[in-house]
């Protein structure tokens, strides 16, 4: 069920929620985490951070973090103890990782928010297809199968193409696409690989199996939305203009309002309704996936949380107010059903990273800006840096934004803008392990 009537866009009837304590869960202070952060200190809330970059559980960061385990079972049940019930008004968590943590903390401590079944669920992806399927969705074939397994045997039993992909892995890392057996076992091998060079040292299922599924075919888009108490409104649906066919499926370019007619963008919706509704998603923010095809919306995946990286700044809401402020809002109680998207069309790219390397300058920055409709350049990437694209890396150099009148000119603007910066990447030395 959608969001109830929105009132006006100049009476969008806020409470204040200044001096309220919200709990952020964060798996690093990257960029996103400093955002929330900021936007926490706009409203006047006292934000306390839950993240794993401390050294020791016992030496809490200089600012008042707390410091956790994501891959820690217990971690739930310790950080309870620690806070007590009333200790925090609201939770928020950015990354699946931390959404799980923040789902099984939030019902030890009696706050709102996804349920602790739907948020292990949407990091889950074989899980997710199961409840996907139980609900009717449509599904593609799928199976998981040990990292272990007779890969000559697994490659005779797949139809093609196919995809193979890690469970608990997000932003298209180790996703790959096979056409035949002999690309099913190099993707194989080279998953195995990703998942053995992941940061998590916990072998659950997430890192002992692959899952393969039937390649799905149609249009890309992804759908922002925020829940409450099960109800769905959605914020903003985006277009993804690249084809992404494979063999690997990195994203750049995020585009809206959508283009296709209102019919598509309803069933989408809907889609996703049941979608989160299957996985126990019932209070926070969600991002999903999907694919529209002649058969109808293939639901790729909906995480717990919202979209990552710098991603947020190609939103705006009524008033001019930031996705983080929005969903801080929510998560602090109050009802932004009235909240509604502000720009007439508005996109991101996620600056793709061309090959492997030391990121070591860029050029063409203040050219990129002064390209119509671009209205922000941020360059991520350090000097330095070591770069690693799809499928091992999980990063960006960067991220172009626009606003314009139409999607039209603000895919124009974005591809533009990238065309005229110059990255130099020398090669990087071989790491030696000794």
């Amino acid at each position: 069920m959608l969001c109830g009537t929105r009132l006006g866009a100049d009476d969008p009837c806020l409470m204040p929620v200044e001096g309220k304590r919200l709990l952020l869960v964060a798996a690093t202070t990257g960029y996103q985490t400093r955002m929330f952060a900021e936007a926490a200190g706009r409203l006047g809330v006292a934000c306390t951070l839950a993240t794993d970059r401390c050294r020791s559980l016992d030496d809490p960061w200089w600012d008042g973090a707390i410091p956790v385990r994501f891959d820690k079972p217990a971690e739930a049940a310790r950080l309870a103890v620690l806070v007590g019930r009333g200790a925090f008004d609201g939770v928020v968590a950015l990354g699946d990782a931390p959404a799980v943590l923040a789902a099984e903390l939030a019902e030890r401590i009696a706050v709102p928010f996804h349920s602790a079944a739907g948020a292990r669920a949407a990091h889950d992806k074989h899980r997710m297809r199961q409840l996907f399927e139980q609900a009717g969705l449509a599904v593609p074939a799928y199976r998981r199968v040990p990292v272990s397994c007779d890969v000559e045997r697994a490659a005779g039993e797949s139809r093609y193409p196919c995809v193979l992909k890690p469970l608990g892995l997000s932003a298209s890392r180790g996703v790959i696409r096979a056409d035949t057996p002999e690309e099913f076992r190099a993707a194989f091998r080279r998953i195995v690989k990703i998942l053995e060079s992941a940061a998590s040292r916990r072998r659950g299922a997430e890192e002992s199996h692959i899952q393969i599924e039937d390649y799905i075919p149609g249009q890309e888009f992804a759908l922002e939305a925020i829940v409450t108490a099960g109800r769905l409104q959605a914020l903003a649906l985006f277009d993804k203009p690249e084809p992404l066919e494979g063999p690997y499926f990195e994203e750049t370019i995020y585009v809206t309002p959508s283009r296709r007619e209102a019919e598509t963008v309803q069933a989408i919706i809907r889609t996703t309704e049941q979608a989160v509704s299957a996985l126990g998603l019932v209070h926070g923010p969600v991002h999903a996936e999907m694919r529209v095809n002649e058969r109808g919306v293939w639901m790729l995946e909906v995480a717990a949380r919202p979209i990552g990286g710098l991603c947020a700044k190609a939103l705006r809401f009524t008033g001019g107010m930031p996705l983080e402020e929005l969903i801080l809002r929510h998560a602090l109680g109050e009802d932004v059903c009235s909240l509604q998207r502000e720009d007439p069309a508005s996109g991101v790219m996620m600056i793709p990273i061309p090959r492997a390397g030391i990121f070591q300058a860029v050029k063409g920055t203040e050219e990129a800006a002064r390209v119509k409709g671009i209205c922000g350049v941020e360059i991520t990437a350090k000097a330095g840096q070591r770069l690693e694209p799809l499928p091992e890396g999980h990063s960006y150099l960067g991220f172009l934004f626009a606003r314009a009148e139409t999607p039209e000119q603000v895919e124009w603007a974005l591809r533009r803008a990238h065309a005229v910066l110059e990255f130099e990447i020398t090669a990087a030395l071989p790491v030696i392990h000794l």
